[in-house]
């Protein structure tokens, strides 16, 4: 892992039982970058993110993130070091509110204990207001101010999904995995996701891993492309490269090209 990565999979394969799911995968993100995991379904990709988090042990190789090894640490360690990651459902809890789904996210981030969370002290206090400050703050950058006390499960499947991603969001990470985003989205969610993951690399700077379908946004969006194909890396490069890449196109887009 060079002085440059953020998060890097080295030589990482995963199997359960007989079922070889990845298999020498080795893939580095680099600051502020926007890295498109893409492949067929069924390729592994979501089962990158899960050993990247830490959900998933591999069974082969090594996982560093920052330069430390958190190959076989658990998900809320990783999640402290600066790790966040969407779900490709949402996963939220459907009878809090918006504001209460980001304050979650939070948790991992406030570090006092017990006794001091009873006397309610002033680092407490502190924590608490510097959570609802990191939670207003990702609400304001996704656009969602006016549901803020909406509790989620009444709202729309689109906005459901935005939420999520602002949840992730609110850890305020060095690293964001998004496992398709815009899965289920209409065109104009599609355009305001779009625009957010373009806000948060040129603002914010956060490196990102992104699952994705829609080659549109993909060729539109990321840095750089990494192809998996039944468990393992096909193809890495540019959009531009690896689009054109033949065995990429036999393996995944047929023979359709990309408008």
């Amino acid at each position: 892992m060079t002085a440059d990565t953020t998060l890097a999979l080295d030589d990482v394969s995963l199997a359960f039982g007989g079922l070889q799911v990845l298999e020498h995968v080795t893939l580095a993100t680099r600051p502020g970058e926007l890295l498109a995991l893409i492949g067929p379904n069924g390729a592994g990709k979501t089962s990158v993110l899960n050993c990247a988090s830490g959900i998933y042990k591999p069974t082969g190789g090594r996982i560093a993130f920052a330069g430390v090894d958190v190959t076989r640490e658990p998900p809320h360690r990783v999640a402290q070091r600066g790790l966040a990651r969407t779900f490709q459902h949402g996963e939220l809890f459907p009878h809090m509110t918006v504001v209460e789904n980001l304050l979650v996210a939070r948790h991992a981030q406030i570090e006092t204990g017990l006794l001091a969370e009873g006397l309610q002290l002033r680092c407490v206090r502190e924590a608490e207001a510097a959570a609802r400050r990191a939670v207003e703050e990702t609400l304001e950058f996704v656009e969602l101010e006016r549901y803020r006390h909406e509790h989620v499960d009444g709202l729309p499947f689109g906005l459901q999904k935005i939420v999520g991603f602002a949840r992730a969001l609110a850890m305020q990470p060095k690293v964001l995995l998004l496992d398709e985003p815009s899965a289920g989205l209409n065109r104009e969610e599609r355009e305001d996701l779009a625009r957010y993951i373009l806000r948060i690399k040129h603002e914010l700077g956060i490196s990102m891993i992104w699952v994705e379908h829609d080659m549109q946004m993909v060729a539109d969006l990321a840095d750089r492309l990494f192809v998996l194909d039944h468990g393992m890396p096909l193809a890495e490069g540019t959009p531009d490269e690896v689009l054109a890449d033949s065995s990429v196109i036999a393996a995944y887009l047929g023979t359709a090209s990309i408008g």
